[in-house]
């Protein structure tokens, strides 16, 4: 990596020896063959996956809990796209997540876990053991690991997305709530049923108790196991290439940890009349509160990695002296969107907010640059780089020049302990050579 980067001659172009395409790529490896084949198979498991909640909770079930399940999905979408402003990946990525998770990673759920416990009730004739065994010991292996193949899907093949914690956090726990999107429907459908036939209705039916558990109390419970992956494949995605045994194990350290606090939620039913309560206030709300203090701290060092590593850029000439201090200020972001929309219109406002991510991600890659940790395509990455914020420069200059000016820290003026004429109250000693019209 250079010391410095280039000064801008002229507009980088973002093409080269490595860039982009292959050119005599097998059909298998284009991007729109692939794209095709994940889509075809999250939309036959989405079918497959609607036709099997529907057969155990009937039309009406499973129309009930699709209403109560989705009401905690858009709060918790907005949390983890709040979590992601400082470096937003492609909606692409968030879409494919959840899909996996509401989808592919339930269906797999479904089957595996039922048929698991069948074949532990059979082999050992006990099916209450089979159900608790089931519960505490397969569901947690085998949700978590459906839910684990998402995280390492977009690490594997959307790698330029995924460059740290925050990254792992987002996609693990919007797949983690697609997955308890569809769980919840098959659960509230089933306890709806089950009023139905006994008649119950209100605060005491056993549709309210479920709404009460899984989606007033514990609508973070399956993101909160799965981002425990997600942070093991964020620890990984900022360790060198060079450190092959760090990245397997630190992601597999992260799915046993997911597998083991998963196991304990479920297993909480099991540890008397009040286990459920405890393991909830002992054990879920301070996990929750540790891991949110986590990934709100590793936001804020983004920010500060913002600011440290684009001035390189602005003494080179590739941005202006104000824009490091505007890019790593949320507030300041904000106001630059704000005023590029409001004299530019929201094409205006889009280009600074594709300005602000392109530059978040040349800080970044900067920074793995000085670390050590910067892949061979360093070079052709800071260029594309460069370009696109080269592309966008004439409209977002200004606009971040405005936020650094309007957010920047006033500067406190002291007087000094002696008398300077003029300022401070003590009167200018005239100069009588001085003529104010004389040209």
């Amino acid at each position: 990596m250079a010391s410095s980067p280039p000064y801008p001659t002229h507009p980088p172009h973002p093409g080269g020896p490595a860039g982009g395409a292959l050119r005599h790529a097998h059909w298998w490896q284009r991007r729109g063959v692939r794209y095709g084949a994940l889509s075809t198979l999250l939309a036959l498991s989405g079918l497959v996956i609607l036709a099997l909640v529907r057969e155990q909770t009937g039309t009406e079930g499973f129309l009930v809990g699709l209403g109560l399940a989705v009401l905690p999905v858009p709060l918790l979408i907005a949390a983890f796209r709040w979590l992601d402003r400082v470096a937003p990946g492609p909606w692409r990525n968030l879409l494919f997540a959840f899909a996996w998770g509401a989808c592919a990673a339930a269906l797999i759920a479904i089957v595996a876990n039922s048929f698991a416990t069948k074949w532990i009730a059979t082999a050992t004739a006990d099916p209450s053991s089979a159900d608790t065994l089931g519960a505490t010991v397969i569901a947690p292996i085998v949700e978590e690991s459906a839910k684990a193949a998402a995280v390492l899907l977009v690490f594997l093949f959307r790698r330029r997305d995924f460059t740290g914690i925050v990254d792992g956090v987002v996609i693990a726990g919007v797949t983690a709530t697609g997955f308890a999107f569809t769980e919840n429907i098959l659960y509230l459908g089933t306890a709806f049923g089950t009023d139905q036939l006994t008649g119950e209705r209100g605060i005491a039916s056993v549709t309210a108790a479920t709404f009460f558990v899984r989606v007033i109390m514990s609508p973070f419970a399956h993101p909160l196991f799965t981002v425990l992956t997600g942070i093991g494949f964020g620890l990984a995605a900022v360790s060198s290439e060079r450190q092959h045994l760090r990245r397997i194990l630190v992601p597999l350290s992260g799915l046993l940890l997911a597998m083991g606090m998963h196991a304990i939620w479920n297993g909480s039913s099991t540890f008397g009349e009040y286990g459920f309560f405890a393991v909830y206030a002992a054990f879920m709300v301070p996990a929750f509160g540790l891991l949110t203090w986590l990934v709100i701290w590793t936001r804020q060092r983004e920010l500060r990695t913002v600011r440290e590593e684009l001035p390189a850029y602005a003494v080179a000439g590739w941005l202006s002296p104000a824009e490091p201090y505007a890019l790593g200020s949320m507030r300041a972001r904000r106001l630059a969107r704000d005023y590029a929309a409001h004299y530019g219109g929201r094409p205006a406002a889009r280009q600074v907010t594709q300005y602000e991510a392109y530059a978040t991600s040349l800080a970044f890659l900067r920074h793995r640059g000085r670390c050590g940790r910067a892949g061979a395509d360093f070079v052709v990455r800071e260029r594309e780089l460069l370009y696109e914020l080269w592309r966008r420069r004439e409209v977002s200059r200004p606009a971040l020049d405005y936020a650094a000016r309007a957010t920047a820290p006033a500067v406190p003026v002291v007087a000094p302990p002696w008398p300077v004429y003029g300022v401070y109250g003590y009167p200018a000693i005239p100069n009588p050579a001085y003529n104010p019209y004389q040209s």
